[in-house]
């Protein structure tokens, strides 16, 4: 059983080519990407320690060695940072703001006051197991007809991985579904991700994507509204650290979604919170 840490270490290896460092290619291999050997060499450590790390049997690298597996697998900031965080709860570290259990689903009082002031966007209140916790008119227009707010406690992480009209709503399933798996490992702990995790156990294709630790790069969302228009929008995104939730603000990202947006916009909206 391996660990949080080297899955991602496996992850990162597997999806780096070889000839993208200069290094020759090796003829065919049973596994993609590059090989321990030469992640190794790069890095300056023993092909004996490189494994050990990535099937977590070690799992108290020093931060010379992270640093030298991220400069040697070419990560961006996103991934170092994913790398630093997974050491942390791999060898039992704290995360921020421990709580035991589900996460909170009260949304405050002024935060849900903020969310009336972006009437009649589109902006939602979110944790990081995707409950959809408070959400203006503007967000219910844009999802309306498809299943993604029924039931009294609409989860997005759940819609994405077992509603088969999600893959017609999100155009880009893939990059949503790994922005859901990966959220999961943001959140204030552990708890939260297992909690979630052990609802969706059965389903092959969440736990698959859960431990590649893949880091989304969470471009425009693309979505395919019931009522005809594609819609492109960007999203602003506040965290509110304290309570483990986020404020997601959804922008046109072009005049012709601005358009489609109001046309099927409804009057008379009106925010709806979820307790």
């Amino acid at each position: 059983m391996g660990t949080p840490l080297g899955n991602f270490l496996r992850t990162m290896r597997d999806s780096v080519q070889p000839e993208s460092l200069g290094l020759p290619e090796h003829g065919r291999r049973r596994s993609p990407g590059l090989r321990r050997q030469d992640l190794a060499a790069r890095a300056g450590i023993s092909v004996e320690y490189l494994t050990r790390l990535e099937q977590g049997r070690d799992r108290n690298p020093s931060v010379e060695v992270l640093r030298a597996l991220g400069d040697a697998l070419c990560l961006d900031p996103a991934q170092r940072n994913h790398l630093r965080y997974l050491f942390k709860i791999s060898r039992g570290g704290c995360v921020t703001h421990p709580q035991s259990g589900p996460p909170r689903r009260d949304v405050r009082p002024p935060v849900l006051r903020t969310l009336r002031l972006l009437e009649p966007g589109i902006a939602v209140v979110t944790n990081r197991v995707g409950d959809i916790l408070a959400r203006t008119s503007g967000f219910e227009t844009v999802t309306s007809g498809t299943g993604l707010l029924d039931g009294d406690e609409p989860n997005l992480t759940r819609y994405v991985f077992t509603d088969p009209r999600a893959g017609e709503f999100f155009a880009d399933w893939d990059d949503v579904a790994d922005e859901q798996v990966f959220d999961l490992w943001l959140g204030s702990t552990l708890d939260s991700a297992y909690w979630l995790s052990g609802e969706l156990a059965q389903v092959p294709e969440f736990t698959r994507r859960l431990h590649r630790h893949v880091v989304p790069r969470r471009g425009p969302l693309r979505l395919n509204h019931p009522g005809g228009p594609e819609l492109r929008l960007l999203r602003e995104t506040l965290e509110l650290s304290s309570d483990g939730q986020s404020v997601v603000v959804f922008l046109p990202a072009d005049e012709r979604t601005a358009q489609a947006v109001e046309a099927l916009r409804r009057p008379g909206g009106s925010l709806r919170a979820i307790s």
